[in-house]
Order: structure tokens, then sequence, then C-alpha cells
């Protein structure tokens, strides 16, 4: 019985990574840097519009979702840790929980809290978007390489489980 929810919770914890990573990805690799090249004023109204409708997406229920697979997934590695699958189930929650969830909290939802305040008219609108772009998409990249690295780390122990 208890494999059997660790495979589900598994399989569960690697679709929801998965699509963090490819969600932060494009972010990193298309999104940012076209916001980049486009009018400030425009970046910022387009990322302000980001922010809010993430918010009430279906974005939010796999991000938080995954991250109750992962709190799970790692006490039962604790738990079973002489088992093979333990230290992948341990790495993949560590990667996810810090990496993804906590960076989130402490980077990337403050810098979308102070763009939220911005108004494009603003002198300092522009420095502001300028810095935002830089420091956002930096810790955009290790949220990215941190899901992707879950995922992986599920993967594992889904194949060993």
């Amino acid at each position: 019985m208890m494999t059997q929810i660790v495979l589900i919770l598994s399989w569960a914890a690697i679709l929801g990574s998965g699509l963090i990573a490819g969600v932060f990805f494009a972010f990193s690799t298309f999104i940012m840097p076209a916001f980049s090249r486009i009018a400030p004023e425009a970046g910022i109204a387009a990322m302000q519009s980001i922010n809010s409708t993430i918010l009430r997406s279906l974005f939010m229920p796999v991000f938080f979702g995954t991250a109750v697979c992962s709190l799970i997934l790692a006490g039962l590695a604790i738990w079973q840790w002489s088992a093979p699958i333990g230290p992948f189930l341990l790495a993949g929650g560590a990667f996810y929980l810090i990496g993804v969830i906590i960076f989130t909290i402490v980077f990337n939802v403050p810098l979308n809290d102070a763009l939220a305040g911005v108004q494009s008219d603003r002198s300092d609108a522009i420095a502001v978007w300028n810095r935002y772009v830089l420091v956002w998409t930096r810790w955009n990249h290790v949220r990215t390489f941190a899901s992707a690295i879950a995922c992986l780390m599920y993967l594992f122990a889904a194949s060993l489980g």
C-alpha cells in the first residue's frame, strides 16, 4: 500500500515539477528576453498583467500541489531512508521546496510586488524595469534548474520504485 502511495505521489511530483520547469524555462529563454527588447512601458504592463493573472490560474494549484507532494515524499524518504528511492525522494523534495518555493517567496515575489506599484510614466520606471528584468530572470534561472532537477530526481525514484 505504501509503495503505491509513494509511486502515485512520485508521478504527481514528476508531472508537477516538469510543468513548473517548463513554465520557468519559457520565461528564462524567450519571454523575459522578448520583454527586455520592447519599450519598458510595454514590458512593465505585460509583466504586471502576467503577475496578476497567474495568481488566478491553474499554475497555482500545480505550483503548490507539487510542493505538498514534495513535502510528503521528503518525509517518507526520511522515514524509509534505507530504501533505494529514499535519497532521490529527499533530493527531489529539497530541490523543489528550497529552489522553487522558498526562492520564489524570498526573491521573485518581492520583485513582482515592487513592479506591481510601478507606474510606467514615472521617471525611474525604466531603471526599475531594467533591474527587475535582470534580477528576476537570474532567480528564475535558479528556479528553472531546481524544478528540472527535482523532476529528474522523482523520475529516478519512480524508476526504482
